[in-house]
């Protein structure tokens, strides 16, 4: 039996819930689709807070050239201007809504971030913005009579009708079959995908199916090459890639090497301030030159009560593992951490393939360009969701909802489909992107990775699977064609910046390559 709805949301992040606030807003009916419980998902284990223009020195200006900075010349200055312009309001409607954030003697309490030359951080109960975030706009989103949460119903494909999205196959969370559920059109906001590499700070449900069925169904995909490592994820052997907050070095934290060493001195004069691309490969080279797996970040010279006060759930989980952060030297090495590419959208949230929508870190609006200024990530999902609902209620209001039979939006036959990602294709997968498409990358470790890829992808894969690895080829593919080093992507065969590179990947189903100046913000065909 088949479903329908006036709109349907996949994924229950910060850009999910705030799209389908606007939707409901604007008088619809919204299912929302999680692969998990409605909580679960990169917003949740978002530390180190929002970056907004709320402070007396602060300005859009200096945040908007702060953006563009990181971004390494490949942000959309009209993206850019929209999130830095757009974002104060919505940070201030989050408030309206509930939203605690920390606070001392009544005024917001703003931190310090890599990159950024203002104090602009908002964050709530020291390290825990994202869970706040998420916290607040559920319990927003249950006001709303219109929006039904529908947990544990992972999506499979997204349905196509006359070239247009009409809905989406997910397995039904109790019969664990397919099922199909029909829209006016379908908002994506299913958020990253570190789970393609071995070591990674996002959750197990960040594995990028969302882009992948995106790309499937028809979408354009833009500069997926362009992969965030986060500097500092706790490195233990027994413990998993835990992130520690880049406010910590914010706040006065060093980084050392093996020696003891403070070391960034020799890579950046803005030293452990510096963006992340630049820390996470300087903390590579060190690695290599000392021969350790790890470098320490040095948190001793600061208090141990603020420390608590301001980290309290990292603190409770280095204490976990018998580390004292006030105390002990932190073992750090990078972890993936954020996709800059994504579906290709407009300022709207409109993709390549009318009736679908997306916003959040499945997209590339062209906000990051490059490389993500830090704490931009929530921001953009509020900014950009709220638009991408208000957008998919004026375009398609007056629509009725798709009837006939549609196409999948991939080729798996029916009786092959099986409903989990293999354990082995996961771990293969993940090894080979962290060893040839990770922080430092060349033509050969590129082209056997994507040798690699095409040999899996020849084996009968559930549909889950031939996502992880269709993606994965995505990622390779696009860093092969990228013959530069900007930003997220670094190439030991191609070191320097190169400006006939100031271009966006492009990159369609059955077709090669293609560049573009920009991810164009006009509106695309509804």
């Amino acid at each position: 039996m088949s479903l329908s709805t006036d709109f349907i949301v996949i994924g229950s992040g910060v850009a999910g819930l705030r799209a389908a606030i606007a939707l409901a807003e604007a008088g619809a009916d919204v299912t929302v689709l999680t692969k998990d419980k409605a909580s679960e998902s990169n917003t949740e284990y978002a530390q180190g807070g929002v970056a907004v223009v709320l402070s007396d020195d602060d300005n859009a200006e200096l945040h908007e050239g702060d953006t563009l900075v990181a971004g390494a010349g490949l942000c959309d200055e009209r993206a850019v201007e929209t999130l830095v312009t757009e974002g104060t309001k919505y940070i201030k409607q989050l408030i309206e809504w509930g939203t605690e954030f920390d606070r001392e003697g009544g005024k917001l309490v703003f931190t310090q971030e890599a990159a950024h030359s203002r104090r602009r951080i908002l964050h709530a109960h020291g390290d825990s913005t994202g869970a706040e975030f998420v916290r607040s706009l559920i319990a927003r989103a249950g006001r709303e009579s219109r929006i039904s949460l529908l947990p544990f119903a992972a999506t499979e494909s997204l349905l196509t009708a006359d070239g247009r999205c009409t809905g989406v196959r997910y397995l039904d969370p109790i019969l664990r079959y397919p099922r199909e559920i029909f829209a006016k059109a379908v908002i994506l906001c299913t958020g990253g995908a570190g789970q393609l590499y071995q070591h990674t700070t996002n959750p197990p449900v960040a594995t990028g199916d969302g882009m992948a069925m995106a790309f499937f169904a028809g979408a354009d995909m833009a500069d997926m090459e362009f992969i965030q490592f986060h500097p500092t994820a706790l490195s233990l052997e027994c413990a998993p890639r835990f992130l520690l907050s880049e406010a910590m070095r914010g706040e006065g934290g060093i980084l050392r090497n093996a020696q003891g060493e403070r070391f960034m001195g020799r890579y950046d004069e803005r030293l452990e301030l510096a963006p992340r691309d630049i820390v996470s490969r300087s903390i590579v080279a060190e690695m290599r030159r000392t021969g350790s797996r790890t470098v320490f970040l040095d948190m001793t010279a600061l208090d141990g009560g603020f420390l608590r006060h301001r980290f309290p759930k990292i603190d409770e989980t280095c204490r976990a593992f018998g580390l004292e952060i006030a105390r002990d030297m932190l073992p750090v090495s990078p972890a993936s951490h954020y996709c800059m590419g994504g579906v290709r959208t407009d300022l709207w949230g409109r993709t390549t393939l009318p009736g679908l929508y997306a916003a959040g870190e499945v997209t590339c609006t062209g906000v990051h360009g490059a490389n993500r200024l830090a704490s931009n990530s929530l921001l953009e999902g509020l900014v950009f969701g709220a638009r991408a609902g208000e957008a998919a209620a004026m375009d398609n209001g007056q629509l009725p909802v798709a009837s006939s039979r549609p196409k999948a939006g991939n080729d798996v036959e029916e009786d092959s489909r099986k409903p989990v990602l293999s354990t082995a294709v996961r771990k293969r997968v993940k090894r080979v992107m962290w060893e040839r498409v990770g922080i430092l990358r060349d033509r050969e470790s590129l082209q056997r990775a994507i040798a690699e890829f095409d040999q899996i992808a020849k084996a009968n894969l559930s549909t889950a699977s031939r996502n992880f690895v269709t993606l994965a080829r995505l990622v390779a593919a696009a860093a092969l064609w990228r013959e530069e080093s900007r930003g997220g992507h670094f190439r030991t065969d191609f070191p320097n910046q190169k400006e006939s590179f100031r271009l966006h990947s492009i990159q369609r189903l059955g077709q090669p390559i293609s560049s573009s100046e920009r991810v164009e913000p006009g509106e695309y065909s509804r």
